[in-house]
């Protein structure tokens, strides 16, 4: 599974969605997790109501199952859940590693119903009307 995080530095989830100058992107599951790519933007982030600056944030996180951010806007967030992810928010700071770290964790036990649909969404769904 995909999960992307909202960072200014790579190191934290530290960003509100919109204004975000990096997008990192890992692949997690119960056995770790490794760094697939960093995606960055430039340009004005910060400007609100600029809702062009989400479009190429939306494609980046496309394939992702969770979006960590620190904030994000209501228009934001409808398009990232328009696309299937469900999206995260950590109420200060917080380093990758240890959100990674936290997630392992739940994928070895019982993940919630939610984090069951997210695993999901790469997966195909086979309909058997036989059973």
């Amino acid at each position: 599974m995909k999960i992307a995080f909202a960072t200014q530095d790579l190191k934290r989830v530290d960003a509100h969605f919109g204004w975000a100058k990096n997008i990192a992107i890992y692949e997690i599951g119960p056995q770790g997790h490794k760094f697939l790519e960093a995606v960055q933007f430039d340009g004005d982030l910060k400007e609100d109501g600029n809702e062009d600056k989400l479009a190429p944030k939306i494609e980046a996180i496309k394939d992702c199952a969770i979006l960590y951010v620190a904030a994000i806007g209501g228009s934001g967030a409808a398009r990232v859940v328009a696309n299937n992810i469900h999206p995260m928010k950590v109420n200060q700071p917080e380093a990758i590693t240890d959100l990674l770290v936290k997630l392992e964790d739940v994928l070895k036990g019982t993940p919630p119903p939610w984090l069951r649909k997210a695993l999901a969404k790469d997966q195909e769904r086979v309909l058997d009307f036989e059973d």
